[in-house]
């Protein structure tokens, strides 16, 4: 059984998402051990606390004023340090990042070196992604270029921002229509999916990276295995999308 930690800084809409596929036993021999967030205030916490997953509110740089940038490094360092320290006494053996707001540092990279994974809510991780990139942000960036599609991305996180290997994408076509808003619900239905998908493929080690670029092995009719599972979530999710709005109190 693999332990998988989970680090987020928002509302935990995917941490939600990996938690009902293991609920419905779509992913098999992983346990969601841990959710580490930098937002002591973050929704994500409450939702590890309904559903009896540890959690740890650790200190990051989000939303904090420093005097100057040694200050904003040594409260980076310390998040890192502290984070190492966690996941090893936890027996982590894989990370996922999800809508977690903060650059991870070198002491975390090097100790799970290809084995922390991050979703991002695009396709051109050059174009669409890095500093300042997420969120709206990114979908709004998306129509400006004039995309005619979109999609979401689950990589291997590296030094860089944004551009660890990629491990698979999922694409959305963009509707003459759209705005951030509405493509950002789209992509997120499929984020949903995906993330998942590779958290299995990682555990049952399917992924090689060779030269920094990914190859997967498919055989022995794991996708079409993985599909038939994974229906369970799929009309989980589409429940989910048909109820209507709670009505104002």
């Amino acid at each position: 059984m693999k332990r998988l930690a989970v680090f987020a800084s928002g509302r935990g809409s995917n941490f939600q998402a990996i938690l009902d596929h293991v609920r419905l036993r779509v992913l098999e021999n992983v346990t969601v051990s841990l959710l580490i967030s930098n937002d002591a205030t973050a929704p994500v916490l409450t939702l590890a606390k309904k559903n009896s997953i540890s959690s740890i509110h650790i200190p990051g740089i989000q939303n904090r004023k420093f005097n100057n940038k040694q200050e904003r490094e040594e409260a980076r360092n310390q998040f890192d340090a502290q984070s190492t320290t966690t996941l090893k006494g936890h027996g982590i053996d894989m990370v996922a990042l999800a809508g977690f707001m903060q650059v991870l540092g070198k002491p975390v990279l090097q100790d799970y070196k290809y084995r922390i994974m991050n979703i991002h809510p695009a396709l051109d991780l050059t174009r669409f992604g890095g500093r300042g990139m997420y969120g709206d942000r990114v979908h709004d960036a998306v129509l400006q270029a004039g995309e005619t599609k979109s999609g979401c991305t689950v990589h291997y996180v590296d030094e860089s921002i944004d551009g660890g290997p990629i491990i698979l994408q999922t694409f959305v076509p963009i509707e003459p229509h759209d705005t951030p808003h509405t493509l950002a619900h789209r992509v997120l239905i499929q984020e949903h999916r995906i993330y998942s998908k590779v958290i299995q493929l990682h555990t049952d080690e399917r992924i090689q990276i060779h030269d920094g670029k990914v190859t997967i092995d498919w055989s022995n009719d794991w996708e079409a295995k993985w599909r038939e599972r994974e229906s369970a979530f799929i009309r989980h999710q589409e429940m989910l999308i048909e109820q209507p709005a709670t009505p104002p109190q």
